[in-house]
């Protein structure tokens, strides 16, 4: 059975005593699908059962010596044994138990992702259900746009996070790929039925053509999936740090009783969470690349791959699943403010509206460079303060009356108007 992990076990999945046990799991399922088929007396294989121990410390001293994890690892535990140890890694080569075992090291890492990522979705789906119809105004190069609402910001998030769970089951099916056919491959010592019966017992699928090792571009692509989840995690603490900023101040993360944000300014209230997120995401970004790196190994396999994926597997696990742990906790306990919400809306002074004038303009027969010049005349006036706001800059301008009327000018400055199909994006999004 490939185990199952809760999320507190992140760390200690990757941790010797974690690695080398899932070692000594591969090792007694080879030896107990030896004795199924009369290869490996059962009475030694139940001897191997019982007496069988991981014992970290040993491994690393006789590997001190042999300067070779698994070979140091076998010894260790055919001590333990007694002679029936000799049955143990009968014809395999280091890398059917070193590739296998990462293997279940992967599903189990997936899975406490897994959880991670629902929780979060979870806490994210609350939030844009909370504020649907919360309006803001929308920000494209950092610059008022056209209204939205907070809730359809948030769904955004959820679509993108739900698209990054897809990706991540996908990679643990990827990931779910074990091997036991010899030093090249080719099975000169076992046959593909022992392969088979092996990764039966554990949960794994057979390695179609292994070489020494398992392709490398299995391992990439969880690799990816994580980077890609990072990414989605930075652009939401990105949206977070923006609009925390002072003269923003939309949202805000949580600040609990007692903390404090700046050891010399005591008023600080800073996103540390959400900037956490933001540079821990460029470390799992960055591991993916080293992850494509090891994908290309000389013929049959060398060892340049095994010194990566020691630093880049569990840091990136462990990375990712303590900035999801951060981010659920901000948006769980996001702070939003209305008042400054509305605040920021008036002060494009209408502006907002520019696109529903244009539109207005050209059903009543101007060209669109036509119309987009005299909307752009008289936005340019209240940019240059000539008027307080577009809606007087229109009222004022004799050639907008003559085209809409002054109701139609009042009409096209309708929020609800402009927001009218958000409701339905938003639980679209929620359902992806």
């Amino acid at each position: 059975m490939i185990p199952r992990y809760t999320r507190e076990k992140m760390g200690r999945l990757f941790t010797d005593e974690a690695r080398l046990g899932l070692w000594l799991e591969v090792e007694l399922a080879a030896t107990e699908v030896l004795v199924e088929r009369g290869e490996v007396p059962r009475a030694a294989y139940e001897t191997i059962r019982k007496k069988a121990k991981v014992d970290v410390a040993r491994a690393l001293e006789i590997e001190r010596t042999t300067q070779h994890d698994v070979i140091a690892f076998v010894t260790s535990v055919a001590e333990k044994i007694g002679p029936e140890g000799r049955y143990l890694h009968l014809g395999l080569t280091s890398s059917d138990v070193l590739d296998t075992a990462l293997a279940l090291q992967l599903v189990g890492a997936i899975d406490v992702l897994l959880g991670d990522l629902d929780e979060l979705l979870a806490a994210v789906k609350a939030k844009a259900e909370e504020y649907r119809d919360l309006p803001m105004v929308g920000r494209t190069h950092g610059v008022h746009a056209e209204p939205i609402t907070l809730g359809f910001k948030i769904a955004s998030w959820y679509a993108e996070l739900a698209r990054g769970r897809e990706r991540l089951v996908r990679a643990r099916e990827t990931a779910r790929y074990g091997k036991l056919s010899g030093a090249v491959g080719t099975f000169a010592q076992l046959p593909p039925a022992v392969e088979k019966a092996v990764m039966a017992k554990l949960g794994l699928q057979c390695e179609p053509v292994s070489t020494q090792v398992v392709p490398r571009d299995r391992h990439a692509e969880v690799l990816l999936a994580l980077a890609l989840l990072a990414a989605a995690l930075e652009r939401m603490a990105t949206e977070v740090r923006h609009l925390q900023r002072t003269e923003v101040r939309e949202v805000e993360e949580p600040f609990a009783k007692g903390q404090k944000g700046s050891s010399a300014m005591p008023h600080k209230r800073n996103p540390i969470a959400s900037e956490n997120v933001s540079g821990l995401a460029r470390v799992v970004r960055s591991n993916a690349l080293a992850a494509l790196q090891d994908v290309a190994l000389w013929h049959e396999r060398d060892i340049s791959h095994s010194s990566v994926e020691r630093v880049i597997v569990p840091d990136s696990f462990i990375l990712l699943d303590y900035m999801m742990g951060r981010m659920t906790r901000v948006v769980s306990g996001l702070l939003v403010y209305p008042d400054a919400m509305r605040e920021n809306l008036e002060r494009s002074r209408g502006m907002v509206f520019s696109q529903t004038l244009l539109l207005a303009l050209v059903d009543t027969g101007l060209t669109r460079e036509e119309a987009y010049t005299l909307v752009q005349e008289n936005a340019m006036k209240v940019w240059s303060k000539e008027f307080p706001d577009l809606l007087a800059a229109c009222l004022a301008d004799a050639r907008m009356v003559q085209r809409l009327g002054m109701p139609g000018i009042r009409a096209a400055f309708d929020m609800k108007r402009l927001l009218k199909h958000v409701p339905a994006v938003v639980k679209r999004a929620l359902k992806a």
